[in-house]
């Protein structure tokens, strides 16, 4: 079933949530520029096993409002925040992909994990997505502010260049029309607000302040977040695990959907 949950003024963000009487509940951060239809293949099967599944559209993507403003990491988790409270989601499995796992990281330092009793990042862009001077992984700057420059003079091309780089694994032509579709649904303004994200913001201490358990899940051959990045998460994250898909890109979720969709479930079930 879907349905809104305002949460401010002129903002509604959109749910969809299945399964309403599963025993463990997992809400979904999709990444940019996608929404929560992204984990399509991950909804066919989890409710099937007992799993109540929870996506939410993040603002300016998907179903959701699309304001102008409200695109830094504090906002987007406090999106999280309300929606958890409106749901009344409690000992809950959050899971990021990319800008969502980023998203999922700033919840659980500014909200210290309220509700969380597990944590999935999912090729998350975090704690930085870029190379910074004291931080030699993730991409350069620049091709940020050339995927921003694109956003803004021909939104389309980059959609289509960014699917192209997406998936390690051979996807039909429907399926990468459909993924530009997603994309599309975005409004222009608020992706390229989330890619200046990328560049201002940083989320070292929160990541080190995690405390649950918590599973990454990366692709090794991952060209939009280098898996190098997984490799920092698992050293600054106590009680993590890192499970390497050795066929994947960043689309891990799809590359690899049934073994994805296997460790995801032993993990919510304490069985990893």
């Amino acid at each position: 079933m879907g349905y809104y949950v305002n949460v401010s003024k002129d903002v509604n963000i959109y749910v969809e949530d299945l399964n309403l009487e599963g025993q463990k509940a997992i809400l979904f951060l999709h990444g940019w520029p996608g929404s929560h239809k992204l984990f399509e293949y991950q909804f066919n099967k989890l409710p099937q096993l007992g799993f109540r599944c929870i996506g939410i559209d993040t603002r300016g993507f998907g179903d959701s409002s699309k304001p102008f403003f409200g695109y830094d990491y504090n906002t987007l988790a406090d999106d999280v925040r309300c929606v958890v409270e409106a749901l009344g989601l409690r000992d809950f499995t959050l899971a990021g992909h990319s800008t969502g796992g980023a998203i999922a990281v700033k919840y659980m330092g500014r909200h210290r994990g309220y509700g969380v009793s597990r944590l999935v990042l999912i090729a998350a862009a975090a704690p930085s997505l870029i190379r910074r001077p004291n931080f030699p992984y993730g991409i350069d700057k620049e091709k940020v502010l050339q995927m921003i420059e694109d956003t803004y003079n021909d939104c389309p091309m980059m959609l289509r260049n960014f699917g192209d780089n997406f998936f390690y694994r051979h996807i039909s032509q429907p399926f990468s029309d459909w993924f530009f579709q997603l994309g599309l649904q975005a409004a222009g303004w608020a992706t390229a607000s989330i890619a200046k994200t990328w560049i201002n913001e940083v989320l070292f201490s929160e990541t080190e302040s995690i405390h649950v358990p918590t599973l990454i899940m990366h692709g090794i051959h991952d060209r939009i977040v280098p898996f190098n990045i997984a490799e920092v998460q698992h050293r600054l994250i106590a009680n993590s695990v890192l499970v390497p898909f050795e066929f994947s890109g960043h689309g891990v979720f799809y590359d690899q959907k049934d073994e994805f969709n296997e460790v995801l479930a032993k993990f919510v079930a304490n069985k990893l």
